[in-house]
Formats: C-alpha cells, structure tokens, sequence
C-alpha cells in the first residue's frame, strides 16, 4: 500500500512540473507571436 502511494505521489509531483513547463512554454510562444504581430505592421 505504501509502495503505490509513494508511486502516485511521484506521479503527481511530475505531473506538476510538466505543468509549470508547459506554461512556460506557452507564455514564451504567446510572447514570440505577439511580438511577430506587431513586428507586422
């Protein structure tokens, strides 16, 4: 019983980071493409 609460512990401690990268990710590409928008004009 320990040994699969330590697994889903983990799983969501990953889960978590994966979250934050994937915010990064995606306030970087917003930035990239508001910046190409108003690089347009």
């Amino acid at each position: 019983m320990q040994h699969i609460e330590a697994g889903a512990r983990s799983i969501s401690l990953l889960v978590d980071l994966n979250v934050d990268r994937i915010i990064y990710f995606a306030t970087i590409l917003a930035a990239l493409m508001v910046g190409a928008y108003i690089g347009t004009f």
